[in-house]
């Protein structure tokens, strides 16, 4: 067993921009209808396949992505809550395209609007919650091109909530996403609470206690086709063509699928399609080290125990290439000035999984039991024990 005495700093960076710099590794290459597309593993964001990724382009109600963040981490902060009645006003119900037909001066909950967005991609409740919560539209846009600056959205820009082209809205701005950027977005939406309960609804009925319209069918149809999909969203316009930005899990390996500018619907779906198969296939999700296990143990100066054993917390899995399982490595690294006492559940450290120079996944390392501070008795005993050991090492 190794034995870890050497007490390091751990400082870890918001990962979100950083672990989806990694390099496509995947050689395969498809044919796709596609202006540009990508596959990322998600909880490394790691590159699995790429195609003009880094391309600015329309990517019409994709866009509705990050209105539902913006939305949901509201909700999630207490500023605004799902029962709230939204008002939708005269320029909301304006909204061509896709739409629930509000009406100006209609009221619907905050949580039915969502789903008008997530699952009908209604312009109009798109404009709707956004006049919500930001006051105006554009006060809104102003938050959506925030966010993205946040992220590392290098190659998007956002004029609207909806998605729909600038010019139809008399707007000289721009509407487009990367490939790249529409992926980096769907992996910190994972970590949206409840964005994934609105985006995985294939089915959602408007006005339940009324008119019961309109009937709202998911436009992701992958959500039914495909084993595994659990969002997040299409779009279509003339311009933008047909995209989809996609997602699924199977053993615990989660995928991200981007398609932009396919040529169809169902050409959208067989790219979109290509690429999860082409992960599943070649991709599975290593079991490095069950939860619980024992991978090293570190001095604790003050502690009673003096000698503590590391855990993992969970268990720890690394997304890899099928084939490359011995060619993962770990490092550990444990906080600095640990303070006693400390409870069986504190996070002490972590543990990290590489491939090469790419950190595919991290795991955070707890006591095997509780520390509790060491009586002074206990510590002069171990003083004189030292400074005995230290003597007859000395001497010959």
């Amino acid at each position: 067993m190794v034995r870890y005495t050497g007490l390091l700093r751990w400082i870890i960076a918001s990962a979100i921009i950083i672990l989806c710099t990694a390099i496509c590794v995947s050689a395969n290459e498809l044919d796709l209808t596609a202006k540009a597309a990508l596959l990322m593993e998600a909880s490394s964001g790691q590159i699995l396949y790429a195609k003009d990724i880094d391309q600015p382009l329309p990517v019409a109600s994709i866009s509705k992505l990050m209105t539902l963040i913006l939305v949901l981490e509201a909700v999630d902060a207490g500023k605004i809550a799902l029962d709230d009645i939204v008002t939708a006003s005269e320029y909301a119900a304006s909204m061509g395209g896709s739409q629930v037909w509000l009406e100006k001066g209609e009221q619907l909950t905050l949580a039915e609007l969502l789903y008008a967005v997530a699952v009908g991609s209604g312009n109009d409740a798109s404009v709707a919650v956004a006049e919500y919560l930001a006051g105006s539209e554009p006060a809104f846009v102003a938050l959506m091109n925030e966010k993205a600056d946040e992220l590392g959205l290098t190659n998007t820009e956002y004029s609207n909530a909806s998605g729909l082209p600038p010019s139809i809205l008399g707007s000289s701005g721009r509407q487009v996403m990367s490939a790249r950027d529409v992926a980096v977005l769907c992996r910190y939406a994972l970590s949206v609470p409840l964005l994934l309960d609105f985006v995985s609804t294939y089915e959602y009925t408007m006005r339940a206690d009324s008119t019961k319209k309109p009937v709202l069918w998911n436009y992701n149809k992958l959500l039914r086709r495909y084993q595994g999909v659990d969002g997040f969203k299409t779009g279509f316009t003339t311009e933008a063509g047909h995209c989809i930005a996609a997602t699924a899990e199977r053993s615990g390996l989660r995928l991200i699928a981007v398609v932009l500018g396919s040529t169809s619907d169902a050409a959208r779906e067989s790219d979109v399609t290509k690429l999860l198969d082409l992960g599943f296939r070649e991709y599975t999700n290593y079991l490095i080290y069950p939860q619980g296990t024992v991978i090293g143990e570190i001095a604790i100066p003050k502690g009673d125990p003096e000698i503590v054993k590391l855990i993992v917390s969970a268990d720890f899995y690394a997304p890899v290439k099928r084939g490359e399982q011995d060619q993962i490595t770990t490092k550990i690294i444990v906080h600095d000035q640990l303070q006693v006492p400390i409870a069986k559940d504190t996070t002490i450290g972590s543990i990290s999984a590489y491939l090469g120079d790419l950190q595919l996944t991290t795991v955070d390392l707890k006591p095997e039991q509780s520390v509790s501070r060491s009586s002074v008795v206990n510590l002069l005993l171990r003083i004189t024990r030292q400074m005995i050991c230290h003597l007859t090492e000395g001497s010959s």
